[in-house]
């Protein structure tokens, strides 16, 4: 039987970062599916290639995470700066998220006008680079010196943000702006949908102002698709593609591991799975410990399109309609396009990525044929309003277009949810971490502190991987 010091269940951003950042370590990596990567991983289907998500790659300058964890693995990514990072688009409103502050500042002026707007952004961006210069953040549990270190960090932030920490992501929009008009609500709640998984209504300040502030930053697009990125840092390292994890047996000096093709020892193990589908893997004591969290019945609806068209796109777009689209939870879809010279994921038009909010539970809850009936719905409501605003995109332009929906990505990527629960000052002290109760398994990944995306799966692995080397 194989014998490893480090087991790591699943190839998403959390799991890949810590195969290499522990690169030097005796450890193997596993992915269910043929394809790495995860949420963020590319796929090929009929000759073309799609990224999974629309998802955006931020973090990549000094003094933010990304940049620094691949400095530590000496690596640097094929990616292209984005002038503008997204243009949102509402009826006849449009304003372009970009990093020049006053450029950004003067649409909003213009298309939400309020006295209080430059207090509330310059608030909001400020706070996100206090933030980003916090050193040494840290956020574990069930351990002394876990609990001290995570002691540390609340103290750090209550002497950066004083009662500014305190304060409710609503609360600061009343106090600021006063009553805003429902498009405005709608405008920011959108962004922070994108970013944070939830709206203004269940986060923080500080959570809203990382969501809202990330296009203040560098942007970029990922050359040959996201999925490269993961490729690319897993490369030369034990991967084993297209082997599921069937269950996990604590012994006393690590972890009896059955997978579908084999049985290993691990000593420790990282499970790059969601916090809510962990307990699938184990019996008795750890089973309990992760059906404690109450599941996060978030997930998406994505669009895949190939278009043939030689005009010029921006890389992302948001667009907010007036009502809720169908099935789904949100008024608002997100664009990826890719680069027209991209000559993997353009190779025969762009490769397109729409994706919006949903409930898992909207779709469990349907037999086969309204299954069928719902999705067609959802996805020509999406293509109706994607036609409508890109008019000079012809529908017989589009040569192929599929979806998927929450039981889509638990067949292929073993997650049917999108992101864990918002974190606020009701949560936290419920809001699960890379430690458990249970000597040598961890966890990573976006149902777990720190949060989505790139930079919030790259703080948590950060965090984990301090206390992986501990252990070691």
């Amino acid at each position: 039987m194989q014998k490893y010091d480090l087991a790591i269940i699943g190839s998403g951003i959390g799991g890949a970062l810590i195969a290499a950042l522990n690169k030097n370590k005796n450890h193997i990596l596993f992915e269910k599916d043929s394809n790495i990567g995860g949420c963020a991983g590319t796929f090929k289907r009929y000759g073309n290639y799609y990224n999974i998500g629309a998802t955006t790659f931020v973090g990549y300058e000094e003094n933010h995470i990304i940049k620094k964890i691949f400095d530590d693995i000496n690596y640097v990514p094929n990616i292209e700066e984005s002038k503008i990072a997204i243009r949102t688009i509402q009826d006849k409103k449009v304003v372009d998220r970009v990093r020049n502050f006053e450029e950004f500042l003067t649409q909003i002026q213009e298309y939400y006008p309020n006295k209080n707007n430059r207090i509330f952004w310059e608030k909001i961006k400020k706070i996100d680079e206090k933030f980003w210069q916090i050193k040494n953040i840290h956020f574990a549990k069930y351990s002394l010196k876990s609990y001290l270190k995570s002691l540390l960090t609340f103290k750090d932030l209550i002497k950066t943000f004083e009662m500014d920490l305190f304060k409710s992501a609503n609360s600061f929009i009343k106090d600021t702006l006063g009553e805003i008009s429902k498009e405005y609500q709608n405008f920011i709640d959108a962004q922070l949908l994108i970013t944070v998984q939830s709206k203004s209504s269940d986060v923080s300040l500080l959570s809203m102002a990382l969501g809202l502030s990330y296009p203040f930053h560098k942007v970029f697009y990922v050359n040959n698709g996201m999925g490269t990125i993961i490729e690319d840092i897993l490369k030369g390292l034990n991967v084993h593609k297209k082997e599921e994890i069937l269950k996990i047996k604590r012994l006393e000096d690590g972890f009896l591991i059955k997978s579908s093709k084999d049985e290993y020892k691990a000593k420790n193990i990282v499970l790059n799975t969601t916090i809510y589908d962990s307990k699938k893997l184990f019996d008795e004591k750890i089973k309990s410990y992760y059906e404690k969290f109450e599941f996060s019945d978030q997930s998406a609806f994505t669009l895949y399109l190939k278009i043939d068209s030689k005009k010029e796109f921006l890389e992302h777009y948001q667009i907010i309609l007036k009502d809720d689209i169908p099935n789904c939870i949100s008024n608002s879809f997100f664009i990826s396009f890719s680069k027209l010279n991209d000559e993997k994921m353009s190779q025969n038009g762009y490769s397109v990525t729409i994706s919006t909010h949903t409930k898992v539970t909207t779709w469990k809850a349907l037999l086969n044929e309204e299954y069928k009936k719902q999705k067609e719905i959802t996805q020509n409501f999406i293509l109706e309003h994607f036609l409508d605003y890109f008019d000079t995109i012809k529908q017989e332009q589009i040569i192929k277009i599929f979806s998927a929906t929450s039981l889509t990505f638990q067949r292929f990527i073993g997650r049917e949810n999108c992101g864990g629960k918002a974190i606020n000052l009701k949560t936290i002290l419920q809001t699960p971490t890379c430690k458990t109760p249970f000597k040598g398994l961890y966890n990573v990944g976006d149902t777990i502190f720190a949060g989505q995306g790139w930079t919030g799966v790259a703080l948590g692995a950060s965090i984990l991987d301090k206390e992986l080397n501990e252990e070691f």
